[in-house]
């Protein structure tokens, strides 16, 4: 089972939403795959907070990806839905040991290759350790101070 989960810059009233292979998209069951409900709703509030605080659309991704996991990755981007040169996806294939980061064009603006870069850094160290959510919300922080508020980026 892949999850993957979505968060737009507005709340919603749905809670993140599952995508599986095909591309059809329902309310993830917590407990579904490999989080936990403690899990999820910490996942949740990290994508929250991203979005909020930087006006961007993050989605998440854990699962297989092909051998070619970039395209995969990018394809995934494509197919995520909304505006997405405001999306960052972050697709982590634990059994493949790959981590991908992939943003639309407006986001790479505000997340240059360099802060993406020391997002996966960080986050492989604690992929290592074996702590999958830790590691996901201690990339989406890093990603979001990186990218930063659009109203405090603007005023400079």
């Amino acid at each position: 089972m892949t999850q993957q989960l979505n968060r737009q810059p507005a709340a919603d009233q749905y809670g993140p939403s599952a995508t599986d292979e095909t591309g059809n998209s329902s309310v993830m069951e917590p407990g579904s795959g490999p989080f936990s409900y403690r899990d999820l709703a910490r996942l949740d509030e990290a994508l929250t907070m991203s979005a909020r605080e930087t006006g961007l659309r993050f989605t998440l991704y854990v699962g297989e990806l092909s051998s070619d996991t970039r395209a995969t990755a990018e394809d995934l981007h494509s197919r995520s839905g909304g505006d997405t040169t405001n999306s960052v996806l972050v697709a982590i294939s634990p059994g493949q040991r790959v981590l991908e980061i992939v943003t639309g064009t407006a986001a790479a603006r505000r997340l240059p290759d360099r802060a993406c870069a020391l997002a996966v850094l960080s986050m492989t160290s604690r992929l290592g350790a074996g702590d999958l959510v830790g590691a996901i919300i201690n990339g989406l922080r890093q990603l979001s101070d990186a990218a930063g508020h659009p109203a405090r980026r603007n005023a400079h």
